[in-house]
């Protein structure tokens, strides 16, 4: 939730929520995260369908996605809804489900800050989820930039309100995600995070609690430092039943597509479940973050999102709904449930609601072999013949081949796709899958194998910008490319300042100086650039009159280009 955060300085501070600003005072900016580019695993063949009045497995995670009981692949798309502030807006949640939305994400309380939900107001939230057939995460509110305090002691304490809930969550693992708690811990020991979460989780499936839970990053869920990214593993392989994803709050820490797209793409690639949490905002108050990228990457990942916020906040860009009408769509509103070009967008809706044709268990023929046209240094494109289903075939998933791996790198919803991030010279064989509606994957089309033109130049390429400047000081931000075709690892940028500026705190690096030359080394969490992928620092330092950027930058000695 966009409140009480405090962070390193990078944007001037955000609004309150009108049901918080009895409560809450200060709002310090936000910062950076780490950064890659790459794609989705392939989708997952579908378990047996569920025969009727058998039970329930629930939703649950398989092979680093989200799944229904009968083994459907389900994508979270929604919203969150403040309850808590706004417990009479009952008509709300049929609102949200008019839109085309499958999910909601509910703020409860666990009393540690706020007044208690009781088990009946929760019990209620549950059935008009039920009732308006969107999948219910319900999220404790109250840990929320907890870093003061002892962090085991938040967490636990929020898992504690979870097992007073157990009656009524019970049977109800089709319908429910627990999400621990929100926002965990700010500047203070983030990395504090990492055990905490594992002895709450511990502690939830100890008390018999089966469903799938939700997981927000440290930093306010924006993980700028990295912490959820670096330990996602080894919290994930702590959970007993493996049911568990990962949150992730896009703000202004997220405001350029390459840190947006390195995100998501990294717990893909490593095949751990993701979702973005949040994500929506002002860009003159948070900087300018790209939530279209986010958007398109989710859609592309086939990730879920849930867009903060439906309505009842004192910025009006942060309302999807104008006091709540759903007849009066903010902007940011029509971004999320009509997209750029104005369609509706309508998710697929829960198997156990009756979405997603639960009795299709037969997949498309296979796709048409590709052909590769437009090819250049860095991009081509891709068509190939239409798969036929007897139901519907909704989309398309192209696949780098690699001896006998493959790798998601695009998706569409059209027989042809244009593959961009490639390395020049470089050869690339993909082929395709075809999915319909209930999940079930076709058989992988013919491959198809080209060669990118030769590019020439350096095999880095570096962006540099001002992010905020104040007298005698600023913050910038340096994204730097590998635009090899091998991984860079444990790298020395170089540059010098032109005008006598200096570096006095970074993040994602550590820069030492001597006299206008920095030399910038990496985090333990940027230390490895995959082929083609980014990684981005930042710092705050000190300026005289000018402050113009430099001109020239070197990786490991040698030149590279500027972007």
């Amino acid at each position: 939730m966009r409140t009480a955060r405090r962070t390193p300085p990078k944007r001037s501070p955000g609004g309150l929520l009108s049901g918080l600003a009895a409560f809450l005072g200060l709002v310090v900016p936000a910062v950076l995260g780490p950064a890659t580019a790459h794609a989705a695993p392939a989708e997952p063949a579908a378990e047996a369908a569920r025969p009727p009045g058998t039970a329930a497995t629930g939703l649950h995670v398989r092979d680093g996605r989200l799944v229904e009981g009968n083994g459907n692949d389900f994508v979270m798309r929604g919203v969150n809804h403040a309850h808590t502030w706004y417990p009479g807006e009952t008509q709300s949640l049929a609102d949200v489900k008019a839109l085309g939305a499958n999910t909601v994400r509910v703020v409860l309380s666990d009393g540690h800050r706020w007044t208690r939900n009781d088990p009946a107001d929760v019990a209620g939230v549950i059935d008009r989820c039920k009732a308006n057939r969107l999948i219910c995460v319900l999220e404790v509110h109250d840990t929320t930039g907890y870093g003061e305090e002892a962090a085991a002691g938040t967490l636990d304490h929020a898992a504690d309100y979870w097992i007073s809930l157990r009656d009524v969550l019970a049977g109800e693992e089709d319908y429910v995600i627990v999400n621990i708690g929100n926002e965990p811990w700010g500047n203070t020991d983030p990395a504090g995070w990492t055990a905490p979460t594992i002895a709450a989780v511990k502690k939830l499936r100890a008390a018999g609690l089966q469903h799938t839970i939700m997981v927000d990053a440290p930093n306010w869920g924006q993980d700028w430092q990295g912490v959820m990214r670096a330990d996602a593993r080894s919290v994930h392989e702590a959970d007993p039943t493996g049911n568990l994803v990962f949150s992730i709050h896009m703000y202004s820490v997220f405001d350029t597509a390459a840190e947006i797209t390195d995100y998501l793409d990294a717990f893909v690639d490593a095949g751990l479940p993701l979702v973005i949490g949040e994500f929506g905002g002002p860009p003159d108050q948070w900087g300018d973050p790209d939530e279209d990228t986010m958007l398109a990457a989710a859609e592309r990942l086939r990730l879920g999102y849930l867009a903060w916020s439906w309505s009842g906040n004192t910025d009006p860009v942060l309302d999807l709904a104008i006091d709540f009408d759903p007849d009066r769509l903010s902007s940011w509103g029509q971004r999320v449930f009509h997209g750029a070009d104005g369609i509706a967008r309508t998710a697929r809706e829960a198997t156990v609601f009756g979405g997603g044709a639960p009795g299709d268990t037969r997949a498309p023929t296979a796709p048409g072999t590709p052909a590769a046209s437009a090819v250049t240094a860095t991009s081509a494109t891709l068509t190939w013949a239409a798969a036929t289903d007897d139901v519907g075939v909704t989309g398309y998933d192209v696949v780098r081949v690699t001896g006998g791996t493959e790798t998601r790198v695009a998706a569409s919803t059209t027989p042809t796709a244009t593959l961009t991030g490639l390395a020049a010279g470089t050869a690339y064989t993909f082929a395709v899958y075809a999915r319909d509606a209930a999940g079930n994957r076709s058989p992988r089309s013919a491959t198809v194998t080209l060669t990118t033109e030769e590019g020439g130049g350096a095999s880095c390429s570096v962006g540099y910008r001002v992010v905020g400047e104040w007298p005698g000081g600023f913050q910038g931000e340096i994204t730097l490319r590998n635009t090899g075709t091998t991984a860079l690892s444990g790298w020395t940028l170089g540059f010098a300042f032109p005008d006598g500026q200096t570096v006095s705190h970074m993040w994602g690096g550590t820069a030492t100086r001597n006299g206008a030359a920095v030399s910038v080394v990496p985090a333990s969490y940027t230390s490895t650039v995959p082929a083609n992928g980014t990684v981005t620092v930042g710092f705050t330092g000190g300026r005289g009159t000018t402050n113009t950027a430099p001109t020239a930058f070197t990786l490991d000695g040698a030149p590279c280009t500027t972007s």
